[in-house]
């Protein structure tokens, strides 16, 4: 069937159907892409032609969109801080399994020298739009785990530049015409060329710092969302394009990119206005994946393409395991590290393509190395679903038997916690200080044993599960605290547990106004933003600090929070017609001014003996002839 409109229908509906559907039994939204893909494709419905090829290069886009994203979430002095582990974990297992895969093809299945060492480097690589969606969904970003992969894929997405360089040396045919004919330094000599790629990222660098944010200042001005939304799209493209043409990859130079805005006053803004269109190229890009499975190549010859997913699958996860197990990851850790990154990823396409170009790979061996690229990507979140509801109970950080025996006291289960984190973490103490014991959920096994440690009474675990919830006596508790950093994860946990337990109350952690909005529309009524309190504290600290009385001052504050949180509810109903939030927005602020001006004439006529006043003050502090009020 052709046609835009068809094929975007075609698209579009299907992942509408399948998705929800997939995520409905428990799967990821990336094996319901797969799984679209594969329905729609030429071996069942044959609704998309050339095997859903039509659709990967535009879709691959948005692999470099979430590098981007991912860059401005990560601050410049963490990038330089994690330099040792992209090195390190990168280069061990870059080498490892590249020479184990290696031996294997060329002294098992008897490949050609050149042609296994091609192979070896594809399959080399793993999926970053796999493993960091995953991980996304799963909040596990921020995690031992989470951090590590970020590391490996990071290494990898920096090893294709080389890899691409080398690969024509193994070849005595000339290379012609090829996807990357957009690098306009191949016919450079190597010293030019190693030139240009410096000065190219220290243009992203020096037009990142110094000219961008200006350039969106003045878009900002305009008051123009589609033209900043545009902007911001028209960035990323062009840091995608320049990293093309020299050579580089278009996805680690969006990734440097977002590195150097991480720090900008646009920041969140941009993650705004990109996300949409990163999770939608991201889908399309998995459902081309699937539509790109072979398989009648694979009915032709099963035992070779299965074999070969299998033992490659294998041989990435013990590398993998190893060097986490070198690097010291908990067990628990370690295997969803291993499992994660055990897929070949998306870079084989282009490295098997590339190949193939220059005739280093013969007859229909790239098409078989595609096939098992596609199955392997396939088979991961099978993997991870097996370690999640398999594995991991049984070897992960589990609740010790004598805590269970210790749990008689009903008060022990009154509050659960899901997520420990800084903002978890100040809750629990806070609450433990004043004789209130709390159930602690948390998914870094590190940290659950440090807790443990500290005497906090913790399970390790996705919060999304309800037999975790279940263990954690969640059917006898009071009160539910959503604490995790994700805010994707809050909603699904706040989802289960309202759809099981809506009795319970439940208070929810929020990044800000946004995040908040998106809670309310859950249901959620007792919503706690980070931006707003730490703001407000230290406003009440500028406010004493300019001679303003400590009571009164803290006082406003509160009122202050009072009067936001009453307008929060308001504009979560005006939030999606932009005109009217504008409007109710610039309204509410004019209120909570007025109110504000009026509490505090009436409070400076009262004259109470309050805390902070002068007469408290000069029956404790004698010695204070001018205290100042």
């Amino acid at each position: 069937m052709e046609g835009f409109l068809v094929q975007a229908f075609i698209y579009l509906g299907t992942a509408v159907i399948i998705v929800p559907f997939a995520k409905k039994l428990g799967l990821s939204s990336i094996l319901g892409y797969l799984l679209a893909g594969i329905v729609i494709g030429p071996f069942i419905l044959g609704l998309i032609g050339n095997k859903g090829t039509d659709i990967m290069h535009f879709a691959e886009f948005g692999v470099v969109m979430m590098l981007f994203l991912i860059g401005l979430e990560l601050d410049p002095h963490q990038f330089w801080k994690m330099r040792k582990a992209i090195v390190g974990l990168g280069t061990s297992q870059m080498i490892g399994t590249a020479f184990l895969l290696f031996l294997v093809f060329h002294f098992v299945i008897d490949f050609s020298f050149s042609t296994s060492i091609v192979i070896s480097a594809a399959c080399a690589m793993s999926s970053t739009a796999i493993v960091l969606q995953t991980l996304k969904e799963k909040g596990l970003m921020k995690t031992t785990m989470g951090e590590s992969s970020f590391a490996v894929l990071l290494f990898q997405d920096m090893a294709i530049i080389p890899i691409l360089a080398l690969i024509p040396l193994l070849s005595n045919h000339t290379f012609t015409n090829t996807d990357h004919g957009l690098d306009a330094t191949q016919d450079l000599p190597g010293y030019l060329r190693t030139g240009l790629v410096i000065g190219a990222i220290g243009l992203v660098y020096l037009f990142g710092r110094y000219m961008v944010p200006p350039l969106l200042s003045l878009i900002a001005k305009t008051r123009l969302q589609e033209l900043f939304t545009a902007s911001a799209l028209l960035l990323v493209i062009a840091v995608a394009l320049l990293m093309q043409l020299v050579g580089l990859s278009p996805a680690l130079g969006s990734f440097l990119a977002g590195v150097v805005l991480a720090n900008s006053a646009f920041r969140h803004e941009l993650e705004t206005d990109i996300a949409p269109f990163k999770g939608l190229l991201l889908g399309l890009f998995f459902i081309g994946v699937g539509a790109s499975i072979d398989f009648s190549l694979i009915i032709d010859n099963p035992q070779f393409i299965l074999l070969t997913t299998l033992g490659v699958t294998i041989i990435k996860f013990l590398v993998l395991l190893i060097i986490g197990h070198r690097y010291q990851l908990s067990s628990d850790q370690n295997l969803l590290f291993a499992f994660g990154l055990s897929q070949v990823g998306e870079f084989a396409f282009v490295i098997v393509s590339f190949a193939g170009q220059l005739n280093i790979l013969q007859g229909s061996i790239g098409n078989q190395i595609m096939a098992v690229t596609a199955l392997s990507m396939l088979l991961t979140p099978f993997l991870l679903l097996i370690n999640e509801r398999f594995i991991d109970p049984y070897f992960g950080t589990k609740e010790r038997k004598s805590d269970q025996e210790m749990d008689t006291d009903i008060t022990k289960h009154a509050v659960i916690i899901a997520g420990f984190g800084h903002f978890g973490s100040t809750v629990g103490r806070m609450l433990r200080a004043n004789g209130i014991d709390a159930t602690i959920l948390d998914n870094d096994s590190e940290r659950v044993n440090l807790l443990r440690k500290m005497g906090f009474r913790v399970y390790y675990g996705d919060a999304t599960r309800m037999d975790l919830l279940h263990a954690a006596g969640i059917e006898n508790a009071k009160l539910f605290i959503a604490a995790i950093d994700s805010p994707e994860v809050n909603y699904l946990i706040i989802e289960a547990v309202r759809k099981h337990y809506p009795n319970l109350k439940i208070l929810a952690r929020a990044r800000n106004r946004m995040d908040a909005y998106d809670l309310i529309e859950h249901g959620v009524t007792d919503v706690y933003r980070e931006t707003l309190y730490t703001a407000v504290h230290l406003g009440v600290d500028a406010l004493v600090s300019l001679g303003k009385r400590r009571y009164s001052a803290t006082r406003q504050g509160q009122k202050f929070i009072i009067y936001d949180e009453n307008a929060l509810v308001k504009l979560a109903k005006a939030r999606h017609d932009k005109k009217e939030y504008i409007l109710s927005v610039k309204e509410e602020i004019e209120l909570q001014e007025q109110l504000l001006q009026n509490d505090l004439q009436t409070n400076l006529a009262s004259q109470e003996n309050d805390w902070d006043s002068l007469e408290i003050k000069k029956a404790y502090y004698p010695e204070q002839t001018n205290p100042i009020t």
